[in-house]
């Protein structure tokens, strides 16, 4: 498949990172299972039925518009995608990717409890047709982000040439939450929303 430049060099740069991008997927898998596994903890269970009622409520049965539900859940990734590539202007900063990759992963999997155990047939569609697979590939991208993160800060300077490089990565994340809340407005728009709610 023939790429523009940009992108290809933003993707092969990620891709040179094997070893981070094992280690971060394993430590988001294991967060996950930690979620599930304590969600009724009294410190999370609150928060995670919260978030579960939200995404319920103001995603897939919200009268709101679909388009302004992508401009909001676009905006709300866009901002992780903004905090795990600031990960890479320092090593010290090093430490946003995998906060914020565990933080999604332990929410993550606290919510999927959540939906399974409260919502029982209906949080098992809300699961398997939304929230799974829009999570998943939105944790993709910042996965691939925290990679280029970890390539990026023993080298940032702060150069012309750096911030260019920093620049052309956010965007081309940026896109790609783009698509991926494009197909989640989709998938909202034929199985939860009538067509009323499109503007």
């Amino acid at each position: 498949m023939n790429m523009p430049y940009p992108v290809r060099d933003c993707v092969c740069r990620a891709a040179e990172r094997r070893k981070t991008l094992l280690v971060l997927a394993v430590v988001f898998l294991a967060m996950a299972v930690l979620g599930i596994c304590f969600y009724q903890t009294p410190a999370f269970y609150d928060y995670h039925l919260t978030l579960c009622e939200r995404f319920v409520d103001r995603v897939c049965y919200s009268q709101q518009s679909v388009f302004l539900i992508f401009l909001e859940r676009f905006a709300g990734n866009a901002l992780f995608v903004l905090v795990i590539l600031a990960g890479g202007v320092h090593p010290v900063a090093l430490v946003l990717p995998p906060l914020t990759l565990c933080y999604r992963a332990y929410t993550f999997g606290g919510s999927l409890a959540v939906f399974f155990s409260v919502y029982r047939l209906s949080g098992a569609l809300i699961v398997f047709v939304l929230y799974l697979p829009v999570h998943l590939l939105v944790d993709v991208v910042l996965l691939g982000g925290a990679a280029l993160s970890f390539s990026r800060a023993p080298r940032f300077k702060f150069s012309k040439g750096d911030l260019r490089e920093l620049l052309c990565d956010f965007l081309i994340l940026l896109v790609l939450i783009a698509a991926i809340c494009l197909l989640e407005m989709i998938l909202l728009l034929v199985l939860f929303h009538p067509l009323g709610y499109l503007l």
